[in-house]
């Protein structure tokens, strides 16, 4: 896999258009926000016309949806934003500490973000995290992929240990949220043992294949994780807004439990944490959709029926989607500009799904000579 500049050639393309913040006037991005808006409901028309049901799929989003009053959606949304926000300001310091030099500035890093999140709630096999990090490298200069792909890991530790925790706490407690894939989990400890054992060593093969590739490309990597040589700078820079933004997290979960009347204590948000993620890592669907669902029925048995609990994922699951593509899509434009920011994404996107291929292909390479490969 190549790790430098030259698979992302159609978003450094993109880049040479792009003027973040001396484009246009914020009047007229404004303006074009409203005309984007007015085409996506012209093209709604042009759907029905030819057969396709957006009718139907807009009227359920209305049904899920109006059972909740507007105070609760206009809540889930602010925390939903200050979520993406927070966590898009951790990626930006890491990303500064990483390439001083690299004009690293924070809203089209925080908008890059956007696009990402945005786009994995309806793109299949993390398509937006690709996107993220290709946008990441045509906007940093000097910056190349496994670089940025180091800065993604950073990234991932505050949240992979949180993960960890609410999975702890749910084994012990109650287990409920690996329910709705093994039903039987909690009444054979045994076979429980047997699969954490087996995921662990599923996970040392994995982190094998990742070192050996991190091997030969360390010196373009390492600059993306460089903020972990300093501890105090990681704590304050990174652990401080991604603690904020997992405390918005919480927020939105308990915002839409509380619209449905399904009590808000810790262990029905833990549960919903924990069931939405077991569900994510199980669904091959965009944004593990009815997986989902279906995850946090059980999880919130004790609490309500199994039709509110429905109800009630799916309305969380539509708004927030709704609002991070809301999102992303005034950040873009108020940001890149419009012909900017539509051709950087575009290219983004372009380049995500060869290089998300191009790291399928590379798994597989490592794993067929696994065998030969060196233990060390």
């Amino acid at each position: 896999m190549d790790g430098g500049r030259e698979s992302v050639s159609g978003a450094g393309t993109a880049l040479g258009v792009v003027s973040p913040f001396d484009d246009q006037s914020r009047k007229q991005r404004l303006t074009k926000v409203v005309a984007w808006i007015a085409g996506i409901a012209v093209l709604l028309v042009i759907l029905h016309l030819l057969g396709i049901d957006v009718g139907g799929w807009l009227s359920d989003f209305w049904d899920t949806l109006s059972a909740v009053s507007v105070g609760y959606l206009i809540a889930g949304s602010i925390l939903q934003v200050a979520q993406t926000t927070f966590n898009g300001l951790a990626y930006f310091f890491i990303l500064r500490y990483g390439y001083p030099d690299g004009g690293v500035t924070p809203w089209p890093i925080v908008a890059a973000y956007a696009v990402g999140v945005a786009m994995n709630n309806f793109l299949p096999a993390n398509i937006g995290t690709f996107v993220t990090l290709l946008m990441f490298v045509a906007l940093i200069r000097g910056a190349t992929f496994p670089g940025v792909l180091a800065a993604y890991l950073v990234n991932k530790i505050f949240f992979t240990v949180v993960g960890g925790l609410v999975y702890l706490y749910l084994f012990l407690e109650a287990g409920s949220a690996f329910d709705v894939e093994l039903g039987w989990f909690r009444d054979h400890p045994v076979l429980a043992l047997g699969i954490v054992g087996g995921g662990c060593f599923l996970v040392v093969v994995v982190a094998r294949i990742f070192w050996r590739w991190v091997r030969k490309l360390w010196e373009q990597a390492k600059q993306g994780g460089k903020i972990l040589q300093s501890p105090t700078a990681f704590v304050t820079r990174v652990l401080v807004p991604q603690t904020i933004s997992y405390a918005a997290k919480i927020g939105v979960i308990a915002v839409f439990l509380a619209a449905y009347s399904i009590p808000v204590t810790f262990h029905s948000v833990m549960a919903v944490i924990g069931s939405s993620s077991a569900a994510n890592m199980t669904s091959v669907t965009p944004g593990a959709v009815g997986v989902t669902q279906a995850a946090n029925s059980v999880a919130l048995r004790d609490y309500t029926s199994a039709e509110t609990a429905t109800a009630y994922s799916l309305a969380q699951q539509l708004w927030t989607t709704a609002t991070n593509i809301a999102f992303a899509l005034v950040l873009v434009v108020l940001v890149f500009g419009w012909t900017g920011g539509k051709q950087l994404v575009g290219a983004s996107y372009t380049d995500a799904r060869v290089k998300a291929g191009e790291m399928r292909r590379s798994r597989k390479t490592d794993d067929d000579g696994g065998a030969g490969a060196d233990s060390t």
